[in-house]
């Protein structure tokens, strides 16, 4: 599969097809009280992890560019599989990337991922502020310079300091990216107050459109986002099942300049 192109290719635009998706590393919640009866399987290699890999993996594979959160590294509960790495070669991709961010005891790991289509020219990851460590945010550089398109994936924390901090940080990174795109689970609605740090530190803006997506069963909540700068038109937000994940995984469709790419 290639990366999608306009109709006619000649209007200088190229688009591409985003996924962002928090896999709760293949684990099953279906409602509220699994977080407490089926607590076992955030650390034991059960819980049929590996067909909801694939049903994600078959998600992820009508997308040119994934971002991935809570994607296992490689620890006793996904059978010490790198999930990332897994559902790269499920869906074909040819260029992959992970930032492990928190492992406990090789019981338990945590990771941002990145799934491409397209090759980076460069892949960066940085460790997030935050009075509890363990959150990290993933940089893809496409193209040259400033110009290029730059494609982030993180991981925010719950709490609205430990946020305010982590989105200070990330948009100094994103602050000279004229084509930035940033992804993932954010913990918080797009309209909080420690969201305008981003909006006034870099090209990002807020969504025009809000598509729930926490809880999955139910979704009433849009925490999980796709921001784009004000360059980029973004179209056709919509939100999908990442197999039995507490978060649905959110797609959108991007206008890039080619010469972002090049």
């Amino acid at each position: 599969m290639t990366p999608s192109s306009s109709p006619n290719g000649t209007d200088g635009i190229r688009r591409l097809r985003l996924l962002s998706a928090n896999i709760q590393a293949g684990s099953s919640t279906r409602r509220y009280s699994d977080y407490f009866t089926r607590s076992w399987s955030h650390a034991l290699p059960a819980g049929n992890k590996r067909g909801s890999l694939d049903a994600i993996a078959k998600l992820a594979g009508e997308h040119d560019i994934v971002g991935l959160q809570e994607a296992d590294p490689g620890s006793l509960r996904s059978g010490f599989t790198n999930q990332t790495h897994y559902l790269a070669e499920r869906a074909g991709f040819d260029y992959w990337s992970h930032q492990p961010n928190r492992d406990v005891a090789r019981v338990a790991g945590s990771a941002n991922g990145l799934l491409s289509r397209l090759e980076p020219v460069e892949v960066t990851d940085h460790s997030l502020p935050g009075r509890i460590s363990g959150r990290g945010v993933l940089v893809a550089r496409f193209g040259q310079g400033n110009d290029g398109l730059t494609i982030a994936v993180a991981h925010l924390s719950l709490g609205a300091n430990s946020r305010k901090a982590q989105l200070a940080f990330i948009a100094e990174i994103l602050a000279e990216s004229r084509h930035a795109v940033l992804m993932g689970d954010f913990n918080c609605v797009p309209d909080r107050p420690e969201m305008e740090l981003l909006y006034n530190r870099s090209y990002l803006r807020p969504p025009t459109h809000c598509v729930p997506t926490f809880p999955s069963w139910r979704p009433q909540r849009a925490i999980d986002h796709i921001l784009v700068s004000e360059s980029l038109v973004s179209e056709n937000a919509s939100a999908f099942p990442a197999a039995n994940s507490d978060h649905l995984a959110l797609a959108m469709t991007i206008a890039v300049p080619d010469q972002a790419l090049r």
